[in-house]
């Protein structure tokens, strides 16, 4: 399949849109708009759009800036984005045409924990 790869960059976990946090906002937004998955990276350092440095320290993890990616076909990615632009609030985001698939057997088509033949 062809999609895209979408990552928001959030220079700062305390930041909320409504009463979630930034990265559950996007990841509910994500989920019901069928986007089926997504990954969370927590980043150890970074600049953010406002040339911000942002560090995880020990006592300020909230400062601590995440990137969340999700993969979905672009008319997906092109809604995301749409809500991600109408929470009113500031974010970096990376978009980059990819091509993606599952590998493997999905667990609903194992029987008595060997493979289905399919």
């Amino acid at each position: 399949m062809r999609g895209s790869q979408l990552t928001v960059y959030i220079a700062n976990q305390n930041h909320r849109v409504g009463h979630l946090p930034v990265v559950e906002w996007i990841l509910d937004e994500a989920k019901q708009m069928g986007i089926q998955g997504a990954t969370v990276v927590e980043i150890a350092e970074g600049v953010d759009a406002n040339g911000k440095y942002h560090a995880a320290r020990f006592f300020e993890l909230a400062e601590q800036s995440v990137a969340v990616t999700v993969v979905a076909g672009d008319g997906l990615i092109d809604q995301l984005l749409t809500q991600l632009h109408e929470g009113s609030i500031r974010l970096f985001y990376t978009r980059t045409v990819i091509e993606y698939d599952t590998l493997g057997v999905d667990e609903s088509d194992e029987t008595d924990g060997r493979r289905s033949a399919t």
